[in-house]
């Protein structure tokens, strides 16, 4: 009679089989695999006084969050290439009359002011964030990310990775939009 234990192997191997089989059928129906799930959808941007990144005497509560219209919530920072590659995108965003506010994330002050000096500010308004408390309480787990916020500051998606034309297009403009016709 043979040993159990020597099936354990192949008992093993059936299950991540069968575990791997699952996650394709997820794929293929449309589940984003890159796509994180975040507690504080529907529910306000956590509350926080955060400094101005150019103006240290400017501070900002949840206010900030709440201007009757959307905003995207930008996480970046210098060190990140990610958000260097998306930088140029969200300049054109800006320019189309896109609100978007910068949370400099985990990054030195200086850098972060010449980084916009250089590659132009898209932001309405940059925060700073140099010890990432503000980040954690988002749930950021690095950057980029970016956060739809609506206009009374609720939170309704969350996007971890670069913001360009296919994300807007695809995933950020039509909830962006939904919420435009409701502000107004």
């Amino acid at each position: 009679m043979m040993n159990k234990k020597f099936f354990l192997p192949l008992i093993i191997f059936f299950l991540l089989i069968v575990a791997f089989f699952v996650q394709l059928q997820r794929n293929a129906q449309g589940d984003d695999p890159k796509a994180l799930e975040s507690a504080l959808i529907g529910k306000t941007v956590p509350t926080k006084t955060l400094v101005d990144l150019f103006d240290e005497n400017k501070v900002y509560g949840n206010e900030i969050f709440q201007q009757g219209k959307p905003i995207l919530l930008n996480v970046w920072a210098t060190w990140c290439p990610t958000c260097y590659a998306e930088h140029q995108y969200l300049n054109e965003l800006a320019a189309q009359g896109i609100a978007i506010i910068g949370l400099d994330y985990k990054d030195k002050t200086d850098k972060a002011i010449k980084w916009l000096k250089d590659l132009k500010n898209p932001y309405q308004v940059v925060l700073k964030d140099e010890k990432g408390a503000f980040g954690l309480d988002l749930g950021v787990y690095g950057a980029p990310e970016t956060f739809i916020v609506d206009g009374k500051g609720i939170i309704h998606y969350r996007h971890t990775g670069d913001v360009n034309a296919n994300v807007w297009e695809q995933k950020l403009k039509p909830i962006y939009e939904q919420l435009m016709e409701q502000a107004q």
